[in-house]
C-alpha cells in the first residue's frame, strides 16, 4: 500500500489553517451548548501558533475541528489548502492520516508496545513495512534524545520520557500541521521546558506549523503567535511587540 501523497498549503499563502465563521454546538433542544460562536482562527506555516484562554472555552473543540476530528456546523475551515468541509469521511481519515499529528497531555501510549513501535504506529497505518517504520521511529527517537530506551515499554519510562515518545509518534510521518493538547500540562517545569524546546526545534523543521493548546504560561516564551480565546471567539492574536504578548489574561 502506497502512502499518500502529503497536501501542500498553496504557495502564495503562509497560512496553515485559516477558519472563519466557524460554530459547532452540542446537544439538542433546551440541552444545545454553543461552544463555538463564528469563531475566526488563523495558524502561520513556520510558527508556534498558541491557543489559550480558560477552561471550557472552545478550545479543544475548535483544534478537533481543525484536526478533521470533528465537523463544524457552519463556516469555513481551510486547513493545508483543503476545504475540510467538503470532504467525506473516509477523505477526512486520509488527510488526518497523512498531513497531521497529534500531541496529548496523556501520553496515549499503548502499554503492551515499546517506544519504538509506539513511535512508529502512523508509518504502519500508512503501509510502511513494520521493519522500515521501527527503524525510522528509533531514529527519530535517537534524536529526542531516548537512545538508550527505544526498547523500553511505557511503564519503564518517566513522564518527560513518554512526552517524546508521544513526539515522535506525532512526528514519524512527518506531517505539515502538528496539534498539541496541553503537551506540558502532566510535566514538571524543567521537563516541560525540556520538551517545548525539542517541539520548537524539531517540529518546525520543513516549514511546518504546530498549533499548541495550553494553560501553562510557564511556556509562553516559546509562542511565535498567541490567539485568546473565550466564550467560543478568538478575542485577540498577539505577536512579540505587541503589548501584553506572553501575558496571562488572568
Amino acid at each position: 500500500m502506497a502512502v499518500a501523497t502529503k497536501t501542500q498549503s498553496p504557495a502564495e499563502t503562509r497560512l496553515a489553517v485559516r477558519c472563519t465563521g466557524v460554530e459547532k454546538s452540542f446537544g439538542s433542544g433546551q440541552t444545545r451548548v454553543r461552544v463555538l460562536r463564528g469563531t475566526d482562527f488563523t495558524a502561520e506555516t513556520g510558527k508556534m501558533n498558541f491557543l489559550v484562554g480558560p477552561s471550557g472555552c472552545g478550545k479543544t473543540t475548535l483544534i478537533s475541528v481543525i484536526g478533521a476530528i470533528l465537523t463544524s456546523e457552519a463556516g469555513d475551515v481551510d486547513v493545508l489548502g483543503q476545504d475540510l468541509r467538503r470532504m467525506s469521511n473516509g477523505k477526512l481519515a486520509d488527510f488526518r492520516l497523512n498531513n497531521l499529528g497529534f500531541i496529548f497531555q496523556q501520553f496515549n501510549l499503548l502499554p503492551a508496545l515499546s517506544a519504538e513501535e509506539n513511535a512508529s504506529l502512523p508509518l504502519v497505518a500508512q503501509g510502511v513495512g513494520t521493519k522500515k517504520a521501527e527503524r525510522r521511529a528509533r531514529e527519530l527517537l535517537e534524536r529526542l534524545g531516548l537512545a538508550g530506551q527505544t526498547k523500553q515499554m511505557p511503564k519503564q519510562l518517566s513522564g518527560g520520557q513518554q512526552q517524546r515518545v508521544a513526539i515522535a509518534r506525532a512526528l514519524v510521518h512527518e506531517p505539515s500541521l502538528l496539534i498539541c493538547d496541553e503537551p506540558t500540562a502532566s510535566l514538571d517545569a524543567a521537563s516541560g521546558h525540556t520538551v517545548m524546546e525539542l517541539l520548537r526545534d524539531v517540529a518546525l523543521e520543513g516549514d511546518r506549523s504546530v498549533i499548541v493548546v495550553t494553560h501553562d504560561n510557564r511556556i509562553f516564551e516559546f509562542a511565535d503567535r498567541i490567539s485568546h480565546m473565550a466564550d467560543g471567539v478568538i478575542g485577540r492574536t498577539d505577536e512579540p511587540g505587541d503589548e501584553g504578548f506572553g501575558k496571562d489574561d488572568a
